[in-house]
């Protein structure tokens, strides 16, 4: 197997003179907002989108894409260099960097904790443990030798044995990891940049775990931040960790960025000593916070775009005070699934799939791009979006509002009106009903309202359950909700992130449909042992039919991103595949209004 290769185009090496090394200035405080709380700070507990900020931060992860390095490449981040990997893609070698030591805790009992290979250890089992049901547990399952048996004695025992070793895992030296895998993996490298690979140490595990194995409030890791104060629904302050590695600021980027690499050369990461972000729901305080110099940048909500943009650029007002802006097509698709295991909408029989596709021709997509989205997005034809390789280029979308046909698919598979209320009814007579749930922000009432019209369209009965969006998201992974709207996002390069949504052995973790075909599982199994290339995309795109054709989603859209920058907020540069480097942001005080 070849080691995975992200080519580069002219990069910028800077050659200056040697300068003192600036430490983190602890009197500068990064300001921004999300709009909604994280859930928790386990890395291989988590992985929703605002918890996987913080966590980065936090814990760090093992690579990195160079921040301003186009195209994008890897670099080792936690790791000393990329893996190390045979001839045959099975034996990886992993070495990590020196002196990299835990933040603070009392379980270390004043003793400064490093990181060593036992940790990674230790760490990547936890993804593997049936108790901690890791979301990213597709990351890991079934590629290491001696694992599978591992697990089954777990869910037999009902405890996972973290001492016991095995093949395909193992601390060669103190700073050495080395894998065996049952077969090649051609995006295991990629899979790294996320956090969920990050390190934890098992005391801090041991001492703070809840019953069900994770420790989600007490976060130690050796990423660039901890946290100093978290209120829950309000605000969390992260503060720089005084045991942060010795890292400085990138030396290589695109021509364009050589007065940003200049100035910050010889600079210790992270720049800024404190980052106070603050949970604000709806977009438009959001928006207000910033423009009132209260808020650093603004990831923009796609409800508020016509506040900021005017025939496409960026409005008078916000010019005039020397605003940033900057948009770009996110790695993610926005869609609505189905829960195959409910009981209404759930099935994989001609009249269940029937249901589901007449509901998908009901909502009006264009609609919904233009009003709920403002045109900052365009309708998914597909799972993959085309910042992605997998994607298909100009697929046709069949996604399209077509009610009278909507209506006579209906009609061909019994769901008729039986009682004159004008409402259908099951093929059985039994009462048709569907339960959509959506979070409270303002922009999910105006999608509800979309879909409440849609299905008046095709006489179909819905009701709302709304509820915050982390409640949601435990209710959803668990089966619990029949269609939900998520967005998934990937943090790499490849497709593959966006059709493993639809693996049977992701359920529970991440296929949140559970979405269960055996031809499906097929395909998606033999592309994981293809390189990349046209052969495993092919398989993506047989793939992606499958979940067209028994309509498990309304794939929804592929959307833009705006982020607004203050003219005080230097270094920033938009990298696809991550929205926030508060490690590598810089404030210039001069120009920051004084309060």
């Amino acid at each position: 197997m070849k080691r995975l290769l992200l080519t580069c185009a002219a990069i910028a090496t800077l050659a200056l003179p040697a300068l003192p090394v600036q430490a983190t200035d602890m009197n500068k405080t990064l300001r921004i907002a999300f709009p909604t709380d994280v859930t928790g700070f386990d890395p291989q507990a988590t992985n929703d989108s605002y918890s996987g900020y913080v966590n980065n931060e936090i814990f760090g992860t093992m690579y990195v894409f160079d921040y301003y390095v186009r195209p994008v490449r890897l670099t080792g981040s936690i790791a000393d260099g990329l893996p190390e990997i045979s001839a045959d893609g099975l034996t990886w070698v992993i070495r990590i960097k020196k002196g990299q030591f835990f933040s603070d805790d009392p379980v270390f009992k004043g003793v400064k904790r490093e990181l060593t290979a036992t940790d990674l250890v230790y760490t990547w089992k936890r993804m593997l443990d049936p108790k901690i049901i890791s979301p990213n547990l597709w990351h890991i399952d079934g590629k290491l030798m001696g694992a599978d048996e591992l697990v089954a004695e777990a869910k037999k025992s009902g405890k996972f044995d973290y001492d016991k070793p095995i093949e395909g895992l193992k601390a060669l030296d103190k700073y050495t990891v080395q894998l065996k895998l049952t077969r090649p993996d051609y995006l295991l490298t990629e899979l790294m940049v996320q956090y969920n690979w990050a390190p934890v140490a098992r005391e801090v595990v041991e001492a703070y775990r809840d019953p069900g194995g994770r420790i989600m409030t007490n976060p130690v890791g050796v990423g660039p931040y901890r946290v100093k104060e978290w209120v829950k629904g309000n605000k969390l302050v992260l503060t720089a960790n005084p045991n942060y590695r010795e890292t400085f600021f990138p030396t290589e980027g695109e021509a364009a960025d050589a007065d940003v690499l200049a100035r910050n050369k010889g600079k210790k990461l992270p720049l800024v000593g404190n980052v106070d972000i603050r949970f604000i729901e709806e977009g438009n305080p959001r928006l207000l916070s910033f423009k009132e110099g209260t808020l650093d940048y603004e990831y923009v909500g796609t409800d508020l775009v016509g506040s900021i943009l005017e025939n496409g650029k960026l409005s008078r007002e916000l010019a005039a005070k020397n605003v940033g802006h900057v948009r770009t097509m996110d790695p993610a698709v926005g869609f609505e699934y189905f829960n195959m295991e409910d009981p209404v909408v759930g099935g994989y029989t001609p009249e269940k799939i029937a249901l589901r596709r007449a509901i998908i021709m009901a909502f009006p997509i264009e609609d919904y791009v233009r009003i709920v989205f403002r045109n900052q997005g365009t309708p998914a034809s597909q799972v993959i979006p085309p910042t992605q390789t997998g994607h298909i280029a100009n697929k046709p979308n069949n996604n399209r509002q077509d009610i009278e046909l909507a209506k006579a698919l209906l009609d061909k598979f019994g769901y008729k009106d039986r009682d004159g209320d004008g409402f259908r009814e099951m093929p059985d007579g039994s009462p048709l009903v569907i339960t959509k749930s959506s979070s409270t922000r303002a922009l999910d009432r105006e999608h509800d309202e979309l879909w409440k019209k849609a299905f008046d369209l095709i006489g179909i009965k819905v009701k709302f359950n709304t509820q915050k969006w982390p409640d949601l998201l435990k209710q959803g992974r668990a089966g619990q909700l029949q269609f939900w709207n998520l967005a998934w996002t990937s943090s790499g390069t490849d497709g593959n992130s966006f059709l493993q949504l639809f693996y049977s052995k992701s359920i529970g973790q991440s296929n949140f449909s559970r979405f269960n075909l055996k031809q499906f599982d097929e395909l998606y199994e033999r592309a994981q042992k293809l390189p990349l290339g046209p052969e495993r995309y092919a398989l993506y795109k047989a793939m992606n039919e499958l979940a067209g054709v028994y309509s498990v989603w309304q794939p929804g859209i592929f959307r833009y991103r705006n982020v607004l920058t203050q003219p005080w907020l230097v270094n920033f540069k938009r990298i696809p595949f991550r929205d926030h480097f508060m490690h590598l942001m810089d404030i210039d005080e001069t120009k920051r209004p004084k309060s």
